[in-house]
């Protein structure tokens, strides 16, 4: 008797997982932001404050959308941050050098894509032993190469066109709110570029085989996929992605600096694994990473309010990261006793 309740309970568990991984993370998402709005209710859901914190992850939101596609193919790429940097860096002598305001625009989001085909090309053709190895090792050679071509010293003062990306708003006094509610333009860019994202992800046949070579890249290869050719555009996705990022960093803050993205490669892995995305490879969603980045950012933003000590942050965030990735083992566990 007592074996059929047990069976009848791991029989619920299991199939409460499929629920549990669509909208789990919507839910943790939902609970923090009810608790920091009880700790900080004044101040945490003002306008002011959700527009800083859309303003904050607008960057890091990209870095963390074009890492999410690596780990969907059981990849890592640890140099987007470099790349993000690198590509800010090659914005800012561009700029200071005259250039047309859309040449200036382009021009990290085309570094940011040939980083990444470097990147592509090194694991797929150099044959390594894993992508942690070569993008570990362009960390450090894209990191330099943007401290070799600049310097190593601050370049500021971009075009209108520019600032407008990172730091612009738009007016909505015309709906009868205050001049100081405003909708930051990169809160459009984030819901362009994830849109995007979802559409080539899960309504592409490119997509599709993204999916298929992190389930199984063997059976990938015996379907005829050329799972080569797959995680060039994969990395390169990655890349444009980290420049495009670059783009909205320096109109945020009208200069490029050597330690730009320093470690963001971490706080973008990180919000992929909150947001769902596995490990082994093969699964997560768009609107996870999306959901992973805001909590992160949320969280940021409400220890701040309340003044916890960053240090506390760190420890707070790396605890999560841990949790997260264990319920991701566990998931992989139960799904093979399934």
């Amino acid at each position: 008797m007592d074996n059929k309740k047990e069976v009848k309970k791991d029989s619920l568990f299991l199939k409460a997982i499929p629920y549990f991984d669509k909208y789990g993370i919507l839910i943790l998402l939902l609970i923090m932001i009810i608790a920091l709005h009880i700790m900080q209710p004044e101040v945490f859901l003002s306008w002011r404050n959700i527009t800083n914190v859309f303003k904050q992850i607008s960057w890091q939101s990209m870095l963390a959308l074009g890492v999410f596609i690596v780990i969907v193919t059981a990849g890592i790429d640890l140099s987007v941050g470099s790349i993000m940097m690198l590509s800010l860096m090659v914005l800012a002598i561009t700029s200071k050098a005259g250039a047309a305001w859309y040449v200036v625009i382009l021009i990290p989001i085309f570094t940011g894509a040939l980083c990444g085909m470097v990147n592509g090309f090194g694991i797929t053709v150099l044959r390594m032993p894993h992508p942690f190895i070569m993008t570990l090792g362009t960390l450090y050679i894209f990191r330099g190469t943007g401290n070799l071509i600049s310097g190593g010293v601050p370049i500021s003062g971009f075009t209108e066109e520019v600032r407008l990306l990172g730091n612009g708003r738009i007016d909505l006094t015309w709906l009868g709110l205050e001049k100081s509610q405003y909708l930051p333009v990169s809160v459009i860019l984030i819901a362009v570029v994830f849109f995007l994202m979802w559409v080539f992800l899960n309504h592409t046949r490119t997509g599709k085989w993204i999916y298929a070579i992190g389930g199984n890249p063997n059976a990938a290869r015996a379907a005829g996929i050329n799972v080569n050719k797959i995680l060039v555009i994969v990395y390169s996705l990655c890349g444009l992605l980290a420049g495009f990022g670059a783009l909205i960093l320096a109109g945020r803050t009208d200069s490029g600096y050597p330690n730009a993205g320093l470690n963001a490669e971490l706080d973008a892995i990180a919000a992929c694994i909150i947001g769902g995305a596995s490990f082994f490879g093969g699964r997560g969603t768009v609107l996870g990473v999306f959901a992973g980045v805001m909590i992160m950012g949320l969280l940021r933003n409400g220890l701040n309010l309340m003044d916890v000590s960053s240090f506390w942050q760190q420890v707070l965030i790396g605890t999560i990261i841990v949790l997260a990735v264990y319920i991701d083992v566990l998931r992989k566990d139960l799904g093979t006793r399934k």
